[in-house]
């Protein structure tokens, strides 16, 4: 360290920090004030000191401090005050020749930082405190710690950027209480005045979100503090460049009847005017170019609106007549309603009377039964008749309940089933394709020797002497061949006979379930027309109402769903179950022999 012409009261604070333990030391770097507000020392030798305190690393000391948990520091928040007034005293004037890119551009800006760090954590406790002894101090610290904010950004300019685009800055800056937010807009106005150009130099989110915070401040209160504050800012801006004066008219439409109503006659009106002014005359010469801009949008709106309306009248009348068709499926579907809520009423009344003519035959019955019944036989009849009607009331419940039952368990049924099916289909396609296997290839099976043979041959020769062959004339085998050929013909013949006979059976009975189902369906005598006697005259009308029903079957069959097909995976086209068009054809007739 330099030894020459230090001054001896910073040379024995040094030390004796140096000695020190490390709770001692924010109540030593108080001192350090003393140091220098002593008013012996002139400007030349205030300097001299500034630097010697840096040199010897007590204002890097006292930016570590302020760093620290800031409620845990002897004296608690108004060492933290102190300690930043004494921190920023000690920048503002001080020129350090050695290694200046590390003073310049990371001591300074982290001591801002830690500043408005101690800002925001004195503006939360004032904000929250409830005794006024305790909100008074805090905020008499909050204005300390801003003093030296601006104290410092004062003595060394490139700072007002660094303070205006950091993000505690518009925390800070961006409350509703009265106090710290006339303190915030206070230092704003010193950054602004100290670099005026410094506003066109922070970014645009920046710069929106300040201007933002000032409109909604005139906006929000009716405190003629915040608004002079307010007030007095946003004619800073205006007046600084005409840019940020079209900003304010663009961006915030109605600030100026905001201004005129709600701010006049507060005692800031000269600042008011003249801020209305600027906003003013900047409304009139941009009055011109807005007109321009309005005529072209009135004439693209025309052309648009023209084009459009070509368009809509290209469409109306397919547009109609799709109106005209859901206003008739609407109606019909009224009507079917309106039909359908008849029938259900006439039902519920038809019901109604039937159950009512029941149970008026019901007791007219048991009264008729009593009248014949003896005496002493009563109460026995009425007990049976109470156990008959029990035992149908528990027939119907049981019979609902395993019909609900049912319809529950249907769906999961249904899905059992389709897995039988899948399964099965699975299981034959496997089968089949395991048939299809090709055999391993021929092995020729290993010679016999001598021995083997002989014992074989013999083997043979007993079987012969113990199983002699009966012999057979050609002349038999010939005649017992012709009595087969005639056997199986005749059978063949038989077989085909019956066929046709089972054939004609049905053609028959198809015949008469069609004449029934004709006769039952059949009109009245006094109804009849040529057309019903036509078909009943006519035997070819059965024949093909029974082709018809055969070609519905087979339809039916073909648009079954693939999980009912799929055991019938390896079957021809052409061929389609006998027990599918039986079934079919059992239900053909409704009132046939069924």
């Amino acid at each position: 360290f330099p030894m020459a012409a230090t001054n001896p009261q910073v040379l024995a604070l040094a030390a004796q920090i140096t000695e020190s333990r490390e709770q001692d030391i924010p109540l030593l770097l108080l001192k350090l004030k003393g140091i220098l507000s002593n008013p012996s020392l002139g400007c030349e030798e205030s300097n001299k000191v500034k630097q010697d305190m840096y040199d010897y690393g007590l204002t890097q000391y006292c930016l570590l401090v302020l760093k620290r948990n800031h409620s845990q520091l002897p004296g608690a928040w108004a060492t933290a005050a102190q300690l930043a007034e004494i921190l920023s005293h000690c920048c503002v004037g001080l020129e350090v020749k050695e290694d200046p890119e590390e003073f310049y551009k990371k001591f300074l800006p982290s001591s801002i930082d830690s500043l408005l760090v101690l800002g925001k954590h004195l503006q939360a406790r004032f904000i929250r405190a409830i005794k006024d002894k305790e909100k008074q101090d805090f905020l008499h610290w909050f204005q300390i710690v801003t003093d030296a904010i601006c104290w410092l950004f004062g003595g060394h300019i490139q700072l007002a950027a660094w303070v205006l685009q950091n993000d505690c800055f518009l925390q800070l800056l961006i409350t509703d209480d009265v106090e710290t937010a006339i303190i915030m807009m206070s230092v704003l106005h010193n950054i602004l005045r100290i670099n005026s150009s410094v506003l066109l130099q922070a970014e645009e989110v920046t710069l929106h979100s300040i201007l933002d915070e000032l409109v909604y401040k005139l906006s929000s209160t009716t405190n003629p503090a915040v608004g002079s504050a307010a007030t007095k800012l946003l004619l800073l801006v205006a007046k600084f460049c005409k840019q940020l004066v079209q900003l304010l008219t663009a961006r915030y439409k109605g600030l100026k009847g905001l201004l005129s109503k709600q701010w006049t006659g507060k005692g800031f009106d000269r600042e008011l005017n003249q801020l209305l002014d600027l906003l003013y005359l900047e409304q009139f010469n941009g009055k011109g170019e807005m007109q321009k801009q309005h005529q072209a949008a009135c004439i693209i709106q025309a052309a648009w609106r023209g084009f459009r309306t070509r368009k809509r009248l290209k469409k109306l009348p397919q547009a109609v007549i799709t109106l005209q068709r859901s206003f008739r499926a609407k109606r019909e579907q009224e009507l079917q309603h309106l039909t359908k809520q008849k029938e259900d009423e006439a039902l519920k009344l038809q019901m109604q009377l039937q159950r009512q003519r029941a149970m008026r035959l019901f007791h007219e019955r048991q009264l008729a039964l009593l009248e014949v019944v003896h005496a002493s036989q009563v109460n026995k009849y009425m007990e049976e008749m109470e156990e008959k009607s029990a035992l149908t009331i528990q027939r119907f419940w049981r019979g609902y309940r395993a019909r609900r039952i049912f319809h529950q368990q249907k769906q999961s049924l249904k899905e059992y089933k389709a897995a039988i099916i899948i399964q099965r289909a699975a299981c034959k396609f496997l089968e089949k394709r395991r048939r299809r296997t090709p055999l391993s290839p021929w092995k020729e099976p290993k010679g016999l020797t001598d021995e083997q043979r002989l014992a074989l041959q013999q083997k043979v020769d007993d079987y012969i002497k113990l199983h002699p062959a009966s012999q057979m004339s050609e002349e038999m085998s010939k005649e017992l061949h012709m009595q087969a050929q005639a056997k199986l013909a005749q059978f063949l013949l038989r077989s085909r006979l019956d066929q046709r006979a089972a054939q004609r059976r049905e053609a028959l009975l198809a015949q008469v379930n069609t004449d029934v189902e004709l006769l039952m369906n059949a009109p009245g005598l006094a109804e009849t027309t040529e057309k019903d006697l036509s078909a009943f005259m006519s035997r070819s009308i059965p024949v093909a109402t029974k082709a018809r029903q055969t070609h519905n079957t087979m339809l039916k069959y073909t648009r079954w769903p693939w999980w009912k097909k799929l055991g019938d995976e390896f079957m021809e086209d052409d061929a389609i179950p006998d027990d599918a068009i039986n079934t079919e054809l059992e239900t053909l007739f409704i009132r046939g022999r069924k």
